[in-house]
Formats: structure tokens, C-alpha cells, sequence
């Protein structure tokens, strides 16, 4: 049920409060060297793409640029979307939709508010247990960047017959 009823204490009929997932972002921030992960501060705690929920009025993208520069001091640029992923059981906390971006960034992250620390990984180091569903994330992100690296490598006119 997508909804509990609730008694108005005035006149005693049913009011409906409706049970909705929370919007959430997450980004894959890309430096030279690798992704940057945080190390949560809160529960759960361990590693995690950097993230959190969109505030009320709030675009997914400022979100993004907003919780980017929250957790890991990096302001992002070059914001694309990777997918949005919305099983119920991502988050044993509550029921989210993430809106995943994948973002380029420069200079030296340093973990602030909610990332206890941060590091920069890459695909080989990536630690085994990250929070969420965030290694489905990531698996999609490199499933990603391999088929566009084939997609840039494939020579031009090899899929087509020439005519004689």
C-alpha cells in the first residue's frame, strides 16, 4: 500500500498520508588518477560514491554540483547522466531513487560533512564492499566507459561492404 491512513483529530475523518521514495543523487567524480569514494561518517558506514538527497525546489543537477562540493571540496563540471536506479531494497534506510551523474573535476579533493574521509580509486583498487548498490552503479559506469572505448576505436567504415 502506497499510502496509511491517518485520523484528523479535528473532525475524525480518514486523511491519507501517501508513503513516497526520496530523490537522491549520486556522482562519479572523475580526476586523472581515478573515482573519488567517500568513507561515511553515518550509517551505514563504509565506502560510497559521493551523494545525498535533493533538497525541496532543488534541480538533480544542482544537487549533484551542491553535494559534490559538500562531501569532497571538488566543484564539478562537465555533468552527464549515467541512470537513475530505483529498487526499493538499495537502501535498508528507506525507500530512494537515485539519480546517478558522472562529473569531471580538478584539484585536491578533501572529505568534508558527511564523508568521514575520501579517496581516489581506480577501477583495479575499487574497495570490495561499497554502501548501497553503489558496485551495480559502478559496474554500469565501466561497462560504460569499455563500450565507448570501442565505440572510439572501431575504425571508420568497418562495419560497412564496399561496392564495387
Amino acid at each position: 500500500m502506497s499510502f496509511t491512513t491517518l485520523t484528523c483529530p479535528t473532525c475524525g475523518s480518514g486523511v491519507k498520508q501517501y508513503r513516497n521514495p526520496f530523490p537522491t543523487v549520486d556522482i562519479i567524480i572523475e580526476l586523472e588518477n581515478g573515482i573519488v569514494l567517500i568513507e561515511r561518517k553515518n550509517d551505514p558506514i563504509g565506502w560510497a560514491l559521493p551523494g545525498g538527497f535533493v533538497d525541496y525546489g532543488e534541480s538533480l543537477e544542482s544537487a549533484a554540483v551542491r553535494e559534490a562540493r559538500e562531501e569532497t571540496s571538488l566543484d564539478i563540471s562537465n555533468l552527464r547522466l549515467l541512470g537513475c536506479y530505483s529498487d526499493p531494497a538499495r537502501d535498508a534506510r528507506m525507500h530512494t531513487i537515485s539519480t546517478v551523474f558522472v562529473a569531471s573535476a580538478h584539484g585536491i579533493p578533501r572529505a568534508a560533512d558527511d564523508a568521514l574521509s575520501l579517496a581516489t580509486f581506480s577501477h583495479a583498487t575499487l574497495p570490495k564492499a561499497l554502501c548501497f548498490d553503489h558496485a551495480r552503479i559502478l559496474a554500469d559506469y565501466y561497462t560504460m566507459l569499455k563500450a565507448l572505448q570501442n565505440s572510439v576505436q572501431e575504425p571508420q567504415g568497418s562495419s560497412h561492404s564496399q561496392h564495387t
